[in-house]
């Protein structure tokens, strides 16, 4: 067909998440505001011992594209989180394999001592396991256990499936870990997959066998403590957010991880850490707040207004608002 000179260019259609304040069909782009900074998780790092096959942060023995950040930086943090008022009560730190990190049990000791509860998410396995983490952890839990806990990925309750995502002997080091913290007395909580399409009253129950076979102290009744995840997989065709959706699917904005959380990584060759809206999204650059929890706070651009996010992101949907995720 031919387009006359003065005739109006026809407009381009959207992909879904490329534009972050109208979806592919046209509709307004849902967002959420921070209400209450109640927990901020700390990147220690995306080096990890193992590779697993569908980690999402792609952490492996060699992936730094998020560097170890340092006790000095996640200090200011802290800093901030008091001189600002902010009453942020956790303080989460994730990687890679956070004892992987050399500051690792500094940065805990430090949230601790300034009164906020601790959760560390961990493989348990070798990282964990050296001597001398282990006595610098048995020190923390018995100054601040009621305050500490460690949170061990365990993908499946079979051995198969486990090492399936994880490899091969993977399965026993991680028993191994896991019975350590329960032995000593450490707040336990387990977080699972669901990967292979089980149902989750099923998933429940295995990890509930298992759970009772180990003698490990979790209720796996208690969905702060014995976790299952749903997938992320940004090949997937997943739905896109619109501001109707939330009477639609019966939820609240507050509902979301966003609201409540935010992320601190640092960037390969980055002279100082940045803030994102969550653990979801650590590469994409679009979603990057400030250096600071002030300026995150505030932060403008084609991903946020005055600090709220704009769920322009697959993760958004797929995880947190139909998946009802939450890594806290």
């Amino acid at each position: 067909m031919n387009i006359k000179p003065d005739s109006p260019t026809p407009e381009k259609q959207l992909e879904k998440f490329e534009n972050p304040d109208r979806t592919a069909k046209g509709e307004p782009r849902a967002s959420v505001a921070l209400e209450q900074l109640e927990t901020l998780w700390i990147n220690t790092g995306t080096l990890c011992n193992i590779a697993c096959t569908h980690c999402y942060i792609e952490s492996t023995p060699k992936n730094d594209r998020l560097a170890y950040i340092t006790a000095a930086e996640v200090g200011a943090y802290l800093d901030e989180i008091e001189t600002s008022g902010l009453g942020t009560s956790e303080i989460g730190f994730t990687g890679g394999e956070p004892f992987m990190n050399p500051d690792m049990i500094a940065m805990m000791e430090d949230a601790l001592q300034r009164g906020h509860e601790v959760l560390v998410l961990t493989n348990a396995m070798q990282p964990m396991q050296r001597p001398k983490i282990k006595a610098e952890l048995l020190r923390l839990n018995d100054r601040y256990g009621e305050r500490l806990t460690l949170r061990v990925s365990l993908d499946h309750y079979t051995k198969a499936l486990h090492e399936e995502e994880r490899g091969a002997n993977s399965w026993d080091r991680t028993m191994d870990g896991i019975d350590w913290i329960s032995k000593h007395g450490f707040n336990l909580a387990i977080a699972g997959r669901t990967l292979w399409d089980e149902d989750a009253g099923l998933a429940r129950a295995g990890y509930g066998e298992l759970v009772k076979s180990r003698n490990w102290p979790i209720d796996i009744g208690d969905q702060a403590r014995m976790v299952i995840f749903p997938e992320m997989d940004l090949k997937a065709d997943v739905p896109e957010i619109t501001t109707r959706c939330w009477d639609i699917l019966g939820i609240s904005p507050g509902d979301m991880m966003c609201a409540k959380s935010r992320m601190v990584v640092k960037r390969k060759g980055a002279e100082r850490p940045s803030v994102i809206p969550c653990t979801l999204i650590p590469y994409d650059e679009r979603f990057e707040m400030g250096g600071t929890l002030m300026e995150a706070a505030m932060s403008r651009g084609d991903m946020f207004d005055n600090g709220a996010v704009k769920l322009c992101h697959p993760h958004c949907a797929k995880f947190c608002v139909l998946g009802g995720g939450s890594c806290s």
